[in-house]
């Protein structure tokens, strides 16, 4: 190629890349006005949609809060009605979950409730331990005895329990765990000793030297001569009656509850 020749290519090559140059400008200029557009709509859809979703959101709460006051309402026609109280129900479906953790196969009978509770006498000064409460029923005829519910130290292991408790006796003291942990448990927490001891535990799901060793702790948190006081639908005492150094006895069978039950109580001799 002559030198003419190259220097007239040089120089359209200098021209299209000068033309080049000028559009690049014009068209990064257009995109970025593209670009603005696309942001501007974009924060305006992320808005609409935000506000869509929680216009959603609170339509869901409000027929949600409906649904919960219509199920309240018929789980209270259903307990005015049949004569027993939902909670109980959740009680039995434990039991079939957890059957060697829950000591009862329905919650205490009144007549069982009742016979517990006469053997606390509320004129004594201390707290009253109450282990398994379940649904409260024992716990009910506690504060009908005549107990301060501010008294009562409620040690129940499941927490969905704890969470009726706490709801139905706001003054008593709820605490979630293994009673058969009793003094590390409570560890701290008595300011006095305990008036008694309360027990719907299924004891007998235990070993002997765990139950020993439950009682033992119980009396450690109890002043002299407090009651221990354990329900068993057993035809034998959950713990052995002969004992050194402690009384024992134990009510009649209560043939009004389901099953049939009798009442023991232990003391310090």
């Amino acid at each position: 190629m002559s030198l003419p020749a190259l220097q007239l290519l040089e120089r359209e090559f200098e021209k299209q890349r000068r033309l080049f140059e000028s559009r690049k400008g014009a068209l990064g200029r257009h995109i970025d006005r593209h670009i603005q557009v696309f942001e501007e709509k974009k924060d305006a859809l992320e808005r609409k949609i935000e506000q869509h979703f929680e216009n959603h959101l609170k339509r869901f709460e409000q027929r949600l809060e409906t649904q919960k006051q219509k199920i309240g309402t018929h789980i209270r026609r259903f307990e005015a009605k049949n004569a027993i109280r939902f909670d109980d129900v959740r009680f039995i479906r434990s039991w079939i979950e957890k059957p060697l953790t829950t000591g009862a196969v329905a919650p205490s009978g009144r007549a069982l409730a009742r016979t517990m509770a006469a053997y606390i006498d509320p004129s004594i000064p201390g707290p009253i331990i109450e282990l398994g409460p379940g649904t409260g029923p024992v716990t009910e005829a506690l504060v009908a005895q005549g107990v301060d519910p501010s008294r009562l130290v409620l040690v129940e292991f499941d927490p969905i329990f704890c969470r009726l408790l706490r709801g139905r006796y706001p003054q008593a003291t709820v605490v979630q765990g293994d009673a058969y942990s009793l003094k590390r448990l409570l560890a701290g927490l008595m300011q006095q000793p305990a008036a008694a001891v309360v027990s719907g535990l299924p004891l007998f799901t235990k070993p002997l030297r765990m139950r020993l060793r439950l009682l033992s702790e119980a009396f450690g948190l109890m002043s002299a001569g407090a009651p221990f006081v354990q329900f068993t639908y057993n035809a034998v005492p959950p713990i052995p009656k002969r004992l050194e150094r402690v009384r024992a006895e134990a009510s009649e069978r209560i043939w009004m509850n389901i099953p049939p039950a009798r009442v023991w109580v232990y003391r310090r001799g």
